[in-house]
């Protein structure tokens, strides 16, 4: 599929543009959900279970490839040496890390994720996503927003160290990345593909950032991802939700049908190739929470949408499931029903059996 893939064409110029020549194609853009991660009913509440066995199956997945055994990888030592309010400092011994030298992960990954209960709140109490920095609610409401995502996105960096993954956190705002009415105006990519070629792995997030004609917005997770597979070209693309996938309706109505397979036309269009039922002819109603400043799912499945035309495919999954480590090591069978999700990828590139 790689030679069947569109060059890619930023929405932007970056200067990163001009140091991907010579580099290892990336293996994939992972968004974590922040529904999947926090709990959006607590305001900034992690979800430490699931964070945890997200940053378990990443390892798992990072070292798949390059230990060829089925087995999980032993456990990385730890790359968080900073203390919690209350915890013991644990002393870090240097020989450790030449005993797990051997475990050689595959780290070409970047990682993006959501604000879930982080951020939302901020934003859409005082109204950023609409503009007026020369307003005062929304000035004050810029800074907390970025203090609540910016804090989560150094739990999740710690969360992912303690793995042994050696990833650095990185905001669009301090990147410099900006938009105009909305959409990505200006997205300086060097700083991800220097970290890329030096063996980190970028963690991103959703971010509050300066807007060329409403002054600010915010800027999803999704859009981030959308742009970014613009630019770097992964081999395939996961977003881990707190659901199975894509569905016809919401998925908490109990007769909500999960969408197995999308197919995206060369004009943007899109079709349900699996379930062929019936009843999938109507629209898909898609809903978004009331405090969602970012689109919710039909942001997801816009933005998706836009990178399989790419020939990039995405699957769409729920976080800490057996499908999501799968989906995470780029093992999709498409001739199995076992695998639970949704893959959206362009219909050139579909199946010619189904």
């Amino acid at each position: 599929m790689g030679d069947a893939r569109k060059k890619p064409n930023p929405a932007s110029s970056s200067s990163g543009e001009t140091l991907i020549e010579g580099r290892r194609p990336l293996r994939c853009i992972v968004k974590l959900g922040g529904a999947a991660i926090t709990r959006k009913n607590e305001l900034e509440s992690i979800n430490e279970e699931s964070l945890g066995s997200v940053c378990a199956q990443l390892r798992e997945a990072m070292a798949s490839s390059s230990i060829g055994s089925a087995s999980p990888p032993p456990r990385g030592i730890s790359m968080d040496w900073s203390r919690r309010s209350g915890d013991r400092i644990l002393p870090v011994s240097v020989d450790d890390f030449g005993e797990h030298s051997a475990v050689d992960f595959d780290n070409n990954f970047v990682i993006v994720h959501g604000a879930g209960s982080f951020g939302h709140f901020q934003a859409s109490t005082s109204g950023v996503h609409k503009g007026g920095l020369h307003l005062p609610l929304v000035k004050a409401g810029f800074v907390a927003t970025r203090i609540s995502v910016t804090s989560l996105n150094l739990e999740i960096v710690r969360a992912l160290a303690r793995e042994g993954i050696p990833s650095v956190g990185m905001s669009p705002f301090a990147c410099g990345w900006s938009t105009q009415k909305r959409n990505v105006a200006s997205a300086d990519a060097a700083q991800i593909i220097h970290s890329l070629s030096a063996g980190f792995v970028p963690v991103l997030h959703g971010d509050a950032v300066l807007d060329h004609l409403q002054g600010c917005t915010i800027l999803s997770g999704d859009v981030i991802i959308r742009h970014l597979a613009q630019l770097l070209m992964p081999k395939y693309v996961v977003f881990l939700t707190d659901v199975l996938g894509v569905y016809d309706r919401p998925p908490s109505d109990p007769n909500a049908i999960l969408l197995r397979e999308i197919v995206v036309d060369e004009d943007g269009s899109w079709s349900v190739l699996k379930p062929t039922l019936e009843q999938l002819k109507k629209e898909v109603e898609i809903t978004v929470a009331a405090h969602d400043t970012t689109g919710g799912m039909e942001t997801k499945i816009s933005e998706a949408a836009v990178i399989a035309r790419l020939g990039i495919d995405v699957y769409i999954t729920k976080a800490g499931t057996e499908h999501s480590l799968i989906a995470l090591k780029g093992q999709v069978d498409n001739d199995t029903e076992d695998w639970l999700g949704t893959v959206i990828r362009s219909s050139k590139h579909a199946p010619l059996s189904a």
